[in-house]
């Protein structure tokens, strides 16, 4: 026995409900760019994707019970944001810092072996900047979204 328009409709019409809650405790919760995105906020996008797979579907779950643990793990992402907000350091404990990896012109090959980033990944980003080679940078830092951050030697200097 297959899928009815009937059923398709139903799980057209509970995918809206989900959208549209999820869109609306986004709103509530507050605003956040992509670009500004950390490890705990993909974290947290993965959880609630798995948390309304089936309530969109034709599996076995409910579409509040999708709703209600998507709800719980938006307000508990919000209010990591708030704790991180007011106790900083609680935010370096649960997604970490940003990490040196050349200083003056000099890469720090212990970092990049302790980060996993390969020699070619830090060459990659220093041409993004439009730099040919490590002596040309003040500092290069490893981002916790894991981007690396490049300031050339002359970044600072004017005229």
């Amino acid at each position: 026995m297959g899928i009815t328009a009937y059923d398709l409709s139903v799980l057209a019409g509970k995918t809206a409900v989900v959208l549209f809650v999820l869109l609306a405790l986004y709103r509530v919760l507050g605003k956040r760019s992509l670009a500004n995105f950390t490890v705990y906020d993909l974290v947290t996008v993965m959880a609630v994707a798995n948390a309304v797979q089936n309530a969109m579907t034709a599996g076995r779950g409910e579409l509040l019970v999708g709703i209600g643990c998507s709800a719980t793990l938006l307000l508990l992402a919000f209010g990591l944001s708030s704790l991180f907000a007011s106790l900083p350091a609680s935010e370096r404990v649960m997604v970490g810092e940003p990490v040196l990896l050349i200083h003056d012109g000099r890469v720090l090959a212990d970092r990049l072996r302790q980060e996993h980033i390969t020699p070619r990944e830090l060459q990659e980003a220093l041409r993004a900047y439009g730099l040919a080679a490590a002596k040309q940078v003040e500092i290069a830092v490893l981002e916790v979204d894991g981007s690396i951050s490049v300031v050339p030697k002359d970044a600072g200097r004017h005229g």
